[in-house]
């Protein structure tokens, strides 16, 4: 056995006993590496962790993620510790709402509801009315009473929304996720032709020209579950490929495909076994979410628990 496998393994025991020292758990979202999955107490996509960071009864949540989910998890639970590996972990899309676009768009249309991605900062869903999840923003945003719809931050799930939901007026904001939005349809077209018994599954952050050639459009939980679920035996996946793991381990027999240029989310790799023990051991890297905006963040993330169940 070489020295890093057994560092690893050490880096494992040790994380183990800490977290049942402090009365901890680990929260990992399917982009996280392979071997913070593995490790993690529960591992699945922002809705399923925003459910559980709710339902859990540890002191301290370790959130293996982006910025703005360990800012979910703090507002749905203000009376836990809650840290993250690595402070610098961001998801550029959470910030692309223009200063001032929320308060223009409420005063140019009556009737409006402003939808929030959960993928969004803290202070976006203070000025929302309601947050939603790749998994669950079509239902939601179907059972509003509103007919305008101002959809932050992604416009590509907003799209996928609006052509969805087309008894609505859904006015698109300009955000991207850059991992998605990079996938090239010539590239996925490369992989059918070479898996041409391939099934093509995509998240709805990508563009519409991938969502064209796709056979099923769903988050990263229904790709996975769809994949477990279908006769198929081969898949090309188009969304970033930390779910790559989970894929294979439910399975084994199943092959599955990415574009040539792997789509690869450098924040969400930043949450390493090193990062992780390191923050468990000195509970560094605390989340804080100041009241006023806790309090005013927590109303539309309450009402999409409310309205997903």
């Amino acid at each position: 056995m070489n020295h890093e496998v057994v560092m690893k393994a050490q880096v494992k025991t040790e994380i183990q006993k800490l977290k049942e020292e402090k009365n901890a758990v680990i929260l990992a979202h399917y982009y996280a590496p392979d071997e913070v999955q593995e490790i993690a107490d529960y591992v699945g996509d922002s809705f399923y962790l925003a459910k559980i960071a709710k339902k859990s009864a540890a002191d301290i949540l370790v959130f293996c993620g982006v910025s703005f989910m360990g800012e979910s998890a703090k507002i749905l639970n203000p009376e836990k510790k809650v840290l993250m590996p690595d402070f610098t972990a961001d998801c550029p899309m959470a910030h692309m709402v223009a200063a001032g676009k929320i308060e223009e768009m409420r005063s140019k249309y009556e009737d409006l509801a402003v939808v929030c991605y959960i993928n969004s900062t803290a202070e976006l869903k203070a000025k929302s009315d309601v947050c939603v999840t790749s998994s669950n923003a079509v239902s939601i945003v179907k059972s509003l009473p509103n007919q305008n719809i101002f959809f932050i931050p992604d416009k590509n799930l907003g799209s996928f929304v609006a052509a969805s939901v087309p008894e609505k007026n859904i006015i698109l904001n300009d955000g991207y996720c850059p991992i998605h939005a990079a996938i090239s349809a010539c590239e996925v077209k490369e992989e059918m032709q070479k898996h041409p018994n391939a099934l093509v599954l995509t998240h709805p952050e990508c563009e519409a020209d991938i969502l064209a050639l796709s056979d099923y459009i769903g988050s990263t939980a229904g790709i996975i579950a769809y994949a477990a679920e279908s006769a198929c035996e081969e898949f090309i996946i188009c969304t970033e490929d930390g779910v790559e793991f989970k894929l294979v381990s439910d399975n084994p027999a199943k092959k599955f495909y990415f574009p040539k240029k792997r789509p690869c989310c450098t924040d969400m790799k930043r949450n390493t076994l090193e990062n992780l023990l390191h923050v468990l051991k000195t509970e560094e890297n605390e989340v804080i979410v100041g009241d006023d905006r806790r309090a005013a963040a927590l109303v539309p993330l309450d009402r999409m628990l409310e309205l997903a169940r």
